[in-house]
């Protein structure tokens, strides 16, 4: 279920029987050579209804703009401010506790956001201790990494093994794959190098890394792969959002 299909009376009725909802939240950047800009948007949504298939809640619309700074040396990435996704993240929350959700499951597809995420959940709870007043529903935020569960990182290990990387992954190249198969790139590239040092800036990063990719075959992902990928990374969602609503 999609919040934006939804009519108000729909979302009121279903706010009478549970209060939870999955948030997916990526990013707009480079993904090397074949990986498409939307991917790390695109994975935790297709995560997202796969695992809201199962569990009959609704997932919101899909923050799709994030920490994204460094890869701004590349023609078509978007990046937020820190400040700014924080701000972002509170407001959305906040907006939808006023009418009664208090669960926001969110579901990241981007590294870079974590940080920003776990300190948009800081400012959240700040707002309720700093006005004891404060008459909306407890709110409670829990961060999941679609790459992060161990049923992905077997997956991965199985099917690239010391070849997955870091950025544009295979992993994450063939969700996207199986998400959108009229889209899937085929460009020749030469297996990534090591990483050499962590990057700094967008600038020092593409000098680093010219093609995008972090130590990445993305070549190897296949949409085959990629629906592996989603139903054992759904199979998780499902496991961790159901344990999420039964904590008191």
């Amino acid at each position: 279920m999609r919040l934006h299909t939804m009519t108000w009376m729909e979302v009121d009725a279903y706010l009478k029987e549970q209060n939870g909802i999955i948030v997916p939240i990526g990013s707009t950047e480079q993904h090397g050579p074949i990986g498409l800009i939307g991917t790390d948007s695109i994975c935790p949504e297709v995560i997202a209804d796969r695992a809201a298939e199962t569990l009959g809640c609704i997932v919101g619309p899909t923050i799709s703009v994030g920490m994204a700074q460094h890869h701004l040396a590349f023609a078509g990435s978007i990046a937020l401010r820190p400040s700014t996704l924080i701000l972002v993240i509170r407001d959305y929350v906040l907006s939808l506790a006023r009418n009664g959700f208090e669960r926001f499951y969110f579901l990241n597809g981007h590294g870079g956001n974590i940080a920003t995420i776990s300190a948009a959940f800081s400012e959240i709870h700040a707002e309720k201790s700093l006005n004891p007043g404060w008459e909306r529903p407890h709110v409670r935020c829990k961060l999941a990494n679609w790459f992060g569960f161990e049923s992905i990182r077997s997956l991965s290990r199985e099917l690239y093994g010391d070849r997955e990387g870091s950025h544009a992954t295979p992993s994450e190249v063939a969700v996207t794959q199986f998400a959108c198969p009229g889209h899937i790139k085929s460009v020749a590239m030469d297996p990534a190098p090591p990483r050499p040092r962590a990057f700094l800036d967008a600038d020092d990063y593409r000098s680093i890394y010219p093609d995008g990719r972090i130590g990445a075959d993305s070549f190897l992902a296949t949409p085959e792969a990629g629906g592996r990928l989603v139903a054992a990374s759904a199979a998780s969602v499902v496991d961790d959002y159901t344990a999420f609503m039964k904590e008191v």
